[in-house]
């Protein structure tokens, strides 16, 4: 059966809402006709008349105004996504996301399960009660091995290694990276006691100095505070949200 009326078209179980009698490609026409498909041309709105004061979709989904229902939209099975995605409100999610392309979040996230990334960068801090490592076990099959960041009351970087001469060049970068006012070196010497002591420093080199006709073969372990983020606020009133440190 068919009927038309006032640019309302319906013929075969196909409904279609437009100024002329057209139907998209995606429902097919004559023999590839999608039964019990409908195309509507114009801005759609479900539910209570009031719920929009404009139209701003191509679909307008509101509440129900007639019966008491609990959800605007409730999809069973897969949504597949393209474009931009504006949402206001909360969003209650069961089950998995899969998401090819970029994320970009302005608000925060809690995640009470665990967050797993192959890799991952922030532009910002990384606030966390404990910051560890979790591997499988380089050496004794069945086990894992983690090792958790060590804490201090600044931002710090250090280099370390070997010396055999009177100067450890330190690496180029620390010379705008560091405060040389911050850098403190520990010395260990390898062998014998050597009487090393660190002559002086700045921003590219610690120069050292030993007794006696012995040549310098010691282990070093240089820390400096850096200078390109403000300088850590220990202590301070409030909640995590409150900190001071948020670079």
């Amino acid at each position: 059966m068919a009927f038309a009326f006032d640019e309302i078209f319906a013929y075969g179980g196909q409904l279609i809402v437009a100024a002329k009698k057209i139907v998209p490609k995606a429902l097919g026409v004559g023999e590839q006709k999608i039964d019990h498909s409908a195309f509507i041309q114009g801005p759609l709105q479900v539910g209570e008349d009031g719920q929009f004061s404009s139209a701003d979709a191509t679909v307008m989904i509101g509440k129900n105004g007639t019966v008491d229902t609990p959800n605007s939209l409730f999809v069973k099975g897969k949504i597949t996504h393209e474009g931009d995605h504006d949402q206001t409100g909360n969003k209650t999610q069961r089950g998995n996301t899969n998401q090819t392309g970029n994320i970009d979040l302005k608000g925060n996230i809690t995640i009470s399960g665990t967050m797993k990334s192959g890799f991952a960068t922030w532009s910002s801090s990384i606030v966390a009660t404990t910051k560890l490592f979790d591997i499988k076990h380089p050496n004794k099959d069945g086990y894992r091995l983690a090792h958790s960041c060590l804490e201090g009351p600044e931002h710090a970087v250090y280099y370390r290694g070997r010396a055999t001469k009177n100067i450890i060049p330190l690496p180029l970068y620390w010379k705008d990276l560091v405060d040389p006012a911050s850098i403190t070196v520990s010395i260990t010497p390898i062998g014998v006691h050597q009487n090393i002591i660190v002559k002086r420093l700045d921003a590219e080199n610690i120069y050292l100095q030993n007794q006696g006709a012995l040549p310098i073969n010691c282990f070093f372990h240089v820390f400096g505070q850096r200078i390109d983020i403000k300088r850590l606020q220990v202590e301070y009133e409030g909640d995590v949200e409150d900190s001071p440190n948020n670079i």
